[in-house]
């Protein structure tokens, strides 16, 4: 299989926090590497009610039933102009990555690898999303700025600290 060219990201995506672009798992990745611990980042990545802060084009995100996120998990998704859409999360393994469908449709697969010193935090994309792939590149340092205790709320800071 031939792996495809990775789309350039803008000067103003990169330069923020030094995200990388990639191929993994069959997707195009945005990629950076934080000094936070992986349980930090994951906790970021899988409380919904966190999703706004981080993820551009979110305003709302709500499991069915509260439950944590879960292989078949279902649940919507309220996008920044008020689109209502469904979700199920296809992917699962705790503390390392999730993955999901929005509106049936395979969407972003989001991956915490340990390394020295903290965390690679990689999103994916699949093939056809790759105009998608900026917005990904925002959301990892609003990641890492969360992790570092910058632009959350106490709540916030509270739920990450009680897991």
């Amino acid at each position: 299989m031939r792996i495809p060219t990775i789309p350039h990201l803008p000067a103003w995506v990169r330069s923020a926090g030094h995200v990388r672009p990639g191929w993994d798992h069959g997707m195009l990745t945005a990629e950076l590497r934080m000094a936070a611990t992986p349980s930090t980042v994951w906790s970021i990545i899988t409380d919904t009610t966190m999703w706004p802060q981080w993820g551009p084009t979110v305003s709302v995100a709500q499991v069915d039933g509260d439950a944590p996120l879960a292989a078949g998990v279902q649940g919507t998704v309220t996008t920044t102009v008020g689109v209502r859409l469904p979700f199920e999360i296809t992917e699962f393994v705790d503390g390392r990555v999730w993955a999901w469908t929005v509106a049936g449709v395979p969407a972003t697969r989001h991956e915490v690898r340990p390394v020295r010193g903290g965390t690679v935090l990689s999103f994916g994309a699949p093939m056809w999303a790759a105009g998608y792939l900026p917005v990904l590149a925002l959301a990892l340092p609003r990641i890492e700025q969360i992790a570092r205790g910058d632009g959350r709320s106490r709540a916030a800071r509270n739920r990450i600290g009680r897991r």
